[in-house]
């Protein structure tokens, strides 16, 4: 009998052949073991992504969500609240625009690349998109470098479930605690400095006479920092796994900068990070025959509806030439789109040009990679490479 169990080390491992008995069997599939239907066809989770009246992400986004998040975060509030929140904090993002931050990004990595370019080796999480992403959040936020391990080592552990118990453990929830003083303390200190970066310019963010109120702020920097340390992270990770996998692809883009944008894209369809939301029933709702019922727990295969071959063909091959790569749910759809993916595109794109540049002979270790255990993300612990 066919099982799928979002909290198995299988699915952390490698979901990919699951979702495909999924999409062609089971588009839409009642999970006993996590207490959710599981959606998988691409079609499914574009539709549900946009139809935020009926899949509600106001109780949280995450299968296992932590409580004190849902209705604070952009991606676990409706509208109007929601458009209230991202209409304030884009026009934040949005008041100095991106280009300006490609060369700090380009001083950033070198200065990463400084670090370990004389070993031979890196193990490219903690030793180079990790940092780098750190790097930009500090620029963005004011967070200090120094930071870097401990962040990483706390937003792993909220993202973490036990997969006996299926709850957050007392070490997720202390370390939720740890980043919500933290974030705290840095608004506090913003409140006094007034720097120029993007947490100010929050501060300061006001549209009609309306502006962002300081839990706001504070949960907004808190996914913030979450989103750089572990997702762009994982983006980057990701990224150059799927290119060192692919040689071809990997000396193309090397030779010619004007491929990255759709490898990009290409790597966010076919191995996205971000693989499975949740969204919340508001009402009864039929799909593919089946009843589910108001109050029930939806997720949304992100990672699934990528490798979706109704959309995609050859949906298992990683093709930088594909023309409708950008046509992907690697980083959300609909109202929750990440606000943030422009920045994190052209952070990676600048990060991983600069580290070929100075590293072109850069070749991954052979070796079983470690998943991180996580409902929502995946990404490795640790890649180790050569140069």
């Amino acid at each position: 009998m066919f099982v799928f169990d979002p909290y198995s080390r299988e699915v952390d491992i490698d979901p990919y052949p699951l979702y495909k008995t999924l999409r062609d069997d089971y588009p839409c599939y009642w999970s006993e073991s996590g207490d959710c239907w599981v959606l998988t066809r691409y079609e499914d989770i574009y539709n549900a992504g946009r139809n935020w009246e009926v899949f509600s992400s106001a109780k949280g986004n995450m299968l296992d969500d932590i409580p004190e998040r849902a209705g604070s975060t952009l991606g676990t509030t409706d509208p109007p609240r929601h458009d209230r929140l991202r209409s304030l904090v884009q026009y934040a993002f949005a008041k100095r625009g991106l280009e300006y931050m490609v060369e700090p990004i380009k001083a950033i990595t070198n200065q990463v690349i400084e670090q370990f370019i004389d070993n031979g080796e890196l193990e490219f999480v903690n030793d180079f998109s990790s940092p780098v992403t750190v790097g930009v959040l500090s620029m963005l936020i004011g967070m200090p470098m120094e930071d870097q391990e401990v962040l990483r080592k706390n937003i792993v552990s909220i993202l973490s479930t036990d997969p006996e118990t299926r709850q957050k453990t007392a070490e997720s929830m202390a370390s939720f605690e740890w980043l919500k003083n933290y974030t705290g303390e840095l608004l506090e200190k913003h409140k006094l400095e007034r720097p120029d970066d993007l947490l100010t310019r929050l501060l300061e963010a006001e549209i009609d006479g309306d502006k962002l109120l300081d839990r706001e702020i504070q949960m907004t920097s808190l996914t913030l920092i979450m989103a750089g340390v572990e997702s762009a992270s994982s983006f980057m990770t990701m990224l150059a796994l799927n290119l060192s996998d692919h040689p071809d692809s990997r000396a193309r883009v090397m030779a010619d900068h004007s491929l990255f944008a759709n490898a990009i894209e290409e790597s966010l369809r076919y191995n996205t990070t971000a693989q499975r939301f949740r969204r919340t029933l508001t009402r009864d709702f039929e799909l593919h025959g089946q009843k589910m019922n108001a109050g029930d727990k939806v997720i949304l295969c992100y990672g699934s509806g990528g490798r979706d071959e109704r959309k995609h063909e050859n949906a298992d091959k990683y093709d930088i030439d594909r023309p409708n790569a950008r046509e992907h749910t690697g980083m959300g759809g609909g109202k929750h789109m990440c606000l943030g993916s422009p920045l994190a595109k052209l952070m990676v794109e600048t990060a991983m040009a600069e580290l070929y540049r100075r590293l072109p002979n850069l070749e991954r270790n052979a070796e079983t990679l470690d998943w991180i255990a996580s409902t929502t993300f995946r990404s490795p612990t640790a890649v180790r490479y050569s140069f």
